[in-house]
């Protein structure tokens, strides 16, 4: 939290891809290259450059002076679903998967339990598909905290094991860190 390993490591270039949508403390000093990814980051203040996380024409591009698109809140729709297919944590604690990744599940399913102070809280499927994301097993979380993703394309159980179209995007410009226009 402190930036210690940083002051030992003196890293070339320092890529922030939490993908918070924020910026929880990244800055141009801590490496003589910075880089986030999406929104929250201002190019040329906080962070040499910044990757357009945003699904759309300018997925991946490289920003060197402002910022990527703000959040919109909204998943990408995939088979007539958005905010339904992404679920997240209603409580704070640690959680707990009843279901892996890969498994069909059907709407109101417990897939997942969030241990709490005041007792477990379930996670439940809010429709049918393929889990096909899941926080791991034992990870704490605070409430509101995305820990699923369910694909209603119950046919596409491939995905569970293959990189997205926008996380290859992504991960394609970050290969260029460095690189200026």
């Amino acid at each position: 939290p402190e930036c210690r390993c940083l002051e030992e490591l003196r890293p070339l270039a320092l890529v922030d891809g939490i993908l918070a949508k924020r910026n929880l403390g990244t800055n141009r000093g801590m490496a003589p290259i910075t880089v986030a990814l999406g929104p929250g980051f201002t190019a040329g203040a906080d962070v040499d450059a910044v990757i357009e996380t945003q699904r759309g024409h300018n997925l991946g591009r490289v920003i060197y002076e402002g910022s990527a698109a703000p959040n919109t809140g909204i998943p990408g729709k995939i088979a007539g679903f958005d905010r339904e297919r992404v679920i997240h944590s209603p409580a704070r604690g640690i959680l707990r998967n009843v279901a892996a990744i890969t498994d069909t599940v059907q709407k109101g399913q417990t897939i997942a339990i969030i241990e709490t102070e005041n007792g477990n809280v379930p996670v439940t499927a809010t429709l049918d598909g393929l889990l096909r994301g899941l926080i791991r097993d034992g990870y704490p979380v605070t409430q509101g905290f995305k820990i699923a993703d369910i694909d209603p394309r119950i046919n596409e159980y491939n995905n569970c094991f293959t990189v997205s179209d926008k996380a290859t995007s992504v991960d394609a410009v970050c290969l260029h860190v460095g690189v200026t226009p």
